[in-house]
């Protein structure tokens, strides 16, 4: 509550809602391209991979829900170790 930032919906994208819903109007599109997608297995969210080794998140639902913006964030860090220098 009170944090309008973790939230926006796009209606009126011609993908809109990229994921089967049955509240529209509460699609969080803030996360459009989920950035937990190269956390791989460790994401938290309902996902597979094909035959061919692709995370596949059609299924997923996690970063559309306005109360997981929390998560979401609190994910950066293990996002962050990705990204280092090694």
């Amino acid at each position: 509550m009170g944090k309008e930032y973790s939230f926006f919906n796009h209606s009126k994208c011609e993908f809109f809602p990229c994921h089967k819903t049955n509240k529209p109007e509460e699609f969080n599109c803030l996360f459009c391209f989920c950035p937990l997608y190269a956390l791989k297995d460790k994401c938290g969210g309902n996902f597979r991979y094909t035959e061919d080794g692709v995370k596949d998140c059609s299924q997923c639902m996690l970063p559309h829900v306005k109360s997981n913006y929390g998560y979401i964030m609190g994910k950066f860090s293990e996002l962050m170790e990705l990204t280092k220098l090694k």
